[in-house]
């Protein structure tokens, strides 16, 4: 049985990335007499486990790519929570390119990440490849209209501290696209607009803009949130607890989005311009984890995608992956409780 709840998440918006902030993750294993870890905070030694989720009493808020490739894998993982917050996607082309849509990108060189080490470490690939996908579909192209053209990358990716992932940037390609070595590139998030900014590079296709939300499926929408199932069959408890926290965070965030973008600056090493224009003013209101059926099958999107270009080990039935008891328990515990607004305590109270 395990003996610490571990936790992980991307640097991006999330109810649980909150309510860790808030310290609300660590009272919820401590009242269940675990000690309480992150993945961002431990050794190298335990790093990879944010990708392959192997780890008994890891619970996982982050990108799908890692998330479905690990159960792809065989990792004995549930499905207890998706959300969807759109996060800036765009194809940057260069500061002279005359590209201004996406018919305009026919024929182009588009920078799309190398492989990394392993499937669930090359979702910058999965996130380019999915991304030019959609692109240009909206003018009734395919990839094979364009000349994919690999990009250098990091081959283990390694989840860091604040400081460890200072003046990194997720953003891939700018520096090829800026030498004429090709000649657009995919960004999403907060950073990727400051990128984008300091270079002077321009916006040729902007999928936020796209109606459809098949259209803006990728790594981070939908956005699973995971847990060992050691833990959910052992500790049940725990991960209803975790959810509802999840859930109250997402209660406080949608009252305060001066609150939510200071946190967030810290976690995605931004400043407030690129996470303003990055998640826009009403992402607040939307950070509530569902397992709607909407939200499932967009995820069944982004699954088909991922194994149709070779980012999945095996196929796998989606809806056996879904555990939808923990979410709906914590749901009810949480609306149960009618909690005041002045209850809440703020991040860095």
């Amino acid at each position: 049985m395990t003996e610490t709840l571990w936790y992980t998440r991307c640097p991006v918006p999330t109810a649980s990335g909150l309510a860790h902030s808030l310290g609300w993750l660590g009272e919820t294993a401590a009242s269940a007499g675990l000690e309480f870890g992150v993945l961002q905070d431990a050794g190298p030694e335990l790093a990879g486990h944010h990708f392959l989720h192997d780890l008994s009493g890891l619970i996982r808020e982050g990108g799908n790519v890692p998330a479905l490739a690990a159960r792809a894998q065989g990792s004995p993982t549930r499905l207890i929570g998706l959300t969807w917050i759109d996060e800036a996607q765009a194809i940057l082309v260069g500061p002279e390119s005359s590209v201004t849509d996406a018919a305009g990108l026919a024929g182009l060189r588009v920078g799309v990440p190398a492989w990394a080490q392993d499937q669930a470490r090359s979702f910058p690939r999965a996130m380019a490849l999915h991304g030019f996908a959609n692109a240009l579909r909206l003018a009734g192209l395919t990839l094979a209209d364009v000349v994919v053209t690999e990009l250098e990358v990091e081959r283990d990716p390694q989840v860091r501290t604040e400081i460890q992932s200072r003046n990194r940037s997720t953003t891939w390609g700018v520096e090829e696209l800026l030498a004429g070595k090709v000649d657009a590139i995919y960004v999403k998030g907060a950073r990727a607009q400051e990128v984008a900014e300091e270079n002077g590079l321009r916006v040729a296709v902007d999928l936020d803009a796209s109606a459809t939300k098949r259209l803006r499926v990728n790594n981070g929408t939908p956005r699973p949130i995971t847990v060992h199932a050691d833990l959910l069959e052992s500790r049940p408890e725990v991960v209803i607890g975790f959810l509802a926290q999840s859930l109250r965070a997402a209660d406080w965030a949608a009252g305060d989005l001066d609150g939510v973008r200071t946190v967030l600056q810290r976690e995605t090493l931004s400043g407030p311009a690129g996470v303003a224009a990055a998640y826009g003013d009403e992402f607040h209101r939307g950070l509530h984890p569902s397992l709607t059926a909407e939200r499932v099958e967009l995820l069944g999107v982004q699954k088909q995608f991922l194994y149709t270009h070779g980012f999945l080990a095996a196929d796998f039935d989606l809806e056996s992956w879904v555990a939808p008891e923990p979410l709906a328990r914590a749901a009810e515990i949480v609306a149960a409780e009618q909690v005041l607004p002045n209850e809440i305590v703020k991040p860095g109270s």
